[in-house]
């Protein structure tokens, strides 16, 4: 027997996707019997132990199962997966052919979606983005306005708030500054750009720190 069902109580999605609340059909961990939680689209969208409160919303194709719980405001819509003890909470999204999972936390404003995985212990927060076929795992650590795109994350990558940009390894060959993604190298012969971009010489010099920093990480991650 399911531990939840559909109520009446619904609302609709921009997308156009119609929700009901859940509310559980018996006591557990995530409450009494008769505590309500989030909004589903479909009984299909909640599997085993999984939860989902506050105001979260699951919907689409999207499935929530194990000992998951997403929370929040979250999203977790597209044929996105959310299982193991993975928690999705705060405004986060997760979408597309994404997966959350093992002991993972996504929360804050992040986005997970493309066909990314995070996984084990991982956490990614803040306004930080996660795509394409990137793999987060194990004590990895997202966060602050990074974006991760391909390859495979075991450890944080390179994230550094500088006083004008962001700076972060969105792959594992590609290092972001602001807006735009070119390889460390690339970056340290890019001289014009910070001209373009009017850097004052303390920060054309602080810039060339970062790079060279990004230059020996990636050194030290293919001996």
């Amino acid at each position: 027997m399911k531990h939840f069902k559909l109520t009446t109580e619904t609302i609709t999605t921009i997308s156009g996707h119609k929700l009901f609340r859940i509310e559980l059909t018996c006591t557990c961990k995530w409450g009494n019997k008769g505590t309500r939680g989030g909004f589903v689209e479909k009984e299909e969208n909640l599997f085993g132990n999984a939860w989902v409160s506050g105001n979260a919303q699951v919907f689409g194709d999207a499935q929530v199962f194990g000992d998951a719980k997403v929370f929040g405001n979250a999203r977790v819509s597209g044929d996105a997966w959310v299982y193991g003890n993975a928690r999705v909470y705060g405004d986060a999204w997760v979408y597309g052919n994404a997966q959350v999972f093992g002991d993972a936390k996504v929360f804050g404003n992040a986005r997970v979606y493309g066909d990314a995985w995070v996984s084990g212990n991982a956490r990614v927060y803040g306004d930080a983005w996660v795509s394409g076929d990137a793999k987060v795992f194990g004590n990895a650590r997202v966060y602050g306005d990074a974006w991760v795109s391909g390859d495979a994350w075991s450890n944080s990558p390179l994230q550094i708030q500088g006083s004008i940009y962001f700076v972060s390894f969105c792959t594992k060959t590609l290092l972001q500054i602001g807006c735009m993604k070119k390889t460390p190298q690339e970056w340290l012969k890019s001289k014009n750009i910070a001209e373009k971009e009017n850097f004052t010489k303390e920060q054309i010099k602080e810039y060339s720190l970062y790079i060279k920093l990004a230059i020996e990480i990636q050194k030290l991650n293919h001996k």
